[in-house]
């Protein structure tokens, strides 16, 4: 019995080899085996674990000019790959089909089309990219932020690491330039964003902090509409693709819809009872005008 689980496990193993992209499967980190990419969200993990405790009695280290540098480098990154993937998709033809929401993954044919692997070379760049944003967790465990370090940071992180590896690995074009492209232009704002914050004169005015977590539930509601057109289309795609985006973007919609109640509709709920407890205590200096049944109007 035992035997024959391993021997089914190892003929789907190699089928998985005959239905690679035959454009990316000699890349690095992208060759015949994922043990590579295991390997570094091990390591990920490792330090996630073992770095606030290396901290612990160490002073957080001033890292300003570092951040700074780092985000805005990652804001020109993102801009790069938002411009290269939708270009790439444009001058291949993905918009110019009788349903543009359906660009065909073409699988032994791609290697032969110089636009198709332009696109391929640039989802690469971005798969790479994702091993560099671990460095977003590094930083906090040296500046001893952990709180920073939630469930969702590091699932985030790590996830989507494998979840790339499997789409260059199986299947670098298509309708994967349109989750790319979206979550590279989130990171534009995203990054820009921390990049000011790292300024301790300009933290006071950024005030869109929260918009950006609606920036990211609407990013991920839209490669899901995406994704399931797809699959009810029936469009020409690998329908592994469309199974693992979409159980993908679900777990994205619920932990930063979670994080997003939690951190701001419950915090502005508490704020409007507090504001509600002071009106009820006479001190509103008889200044009522704003508010509803003793609670702060929210916005």
């Amino acid at each position: 019995m035992k035997m024959g689980l391993v021997e089914e496990s190892w003929r789907f193993y190699e089928w998985t080899k005959e239905t690679k992209d035959p454009r990316t499967r000699n890349w690095f980190l992208l060759n015949d085996n994922p043990i590579y990419v295991i390997l570094i969200v091990l390591a990920y993990y490792f330090i996630v674990w073992q770095g606030p405790k290396f901290m612990k009695n160490r002073k957080p280290y001033e890292l300003q000019t570092f951040m700074i540098i780092y985000n805005w480098f990652l804001v020109i990154l993102s801009a790069y790959m938002t411009f290269e993937i939708v270009y790439s998709s444009y001058l291949i033809g993905y918009f110019s089909t009788s349903n543009p929401l359906c660009a065909k993954y073409k699988h032994s044919e791609a290697y032969k089309d110089p636009k198709e692997m332009r696109l391929a070379n640039v989802l690469y760049i971005y798969f790479l990219s994702k091993i560099l944003e671990f460095m977003d967790t590094f930083l906090m465990i040296l500046r001893k932020k952990d709180n920073q370090i939630t469930y969702l940071h590091v699932y985030h992180h790590s996830s989507i690491l494998i979840v790339w590896w499997i789409v260059m690995t199986y299947m670098p074009g298509g309708q994967s330039w349109m989750s790319s492209s979206m979550n590279c232009s989130v990171h534009v704002v995203m990054y820009a964003y921390y990049a000011l914050a790292a300024i301790p004169s300009m933290r006071s005015k950024l005030w869109w902090k929260k918009y950006i977590t609606k920036f990211q539930l609407t990013q991920f509601s839209l490669i899901l509409l995406h994704t399931l057109q797809s699959a009810f289309t029936r469009c020409d795609f690998p329908k592994i693709g469309e199974y693992m985006l979409t159980l993908y973007m679900i777990s994205m919609l619920i932990l930063f819809g979670n994080f997003y109640i939690k951190s701001y509709n419950l915090r502005q709920m508490e704020k409007a009872k507090k504001d509600g407890v002071t009106l009820s205590n006479g001190k509103s200096n008889g200044h009522s005008k704003g508010h509803t049944n003793g609670y702060a109007k929210l916005d």
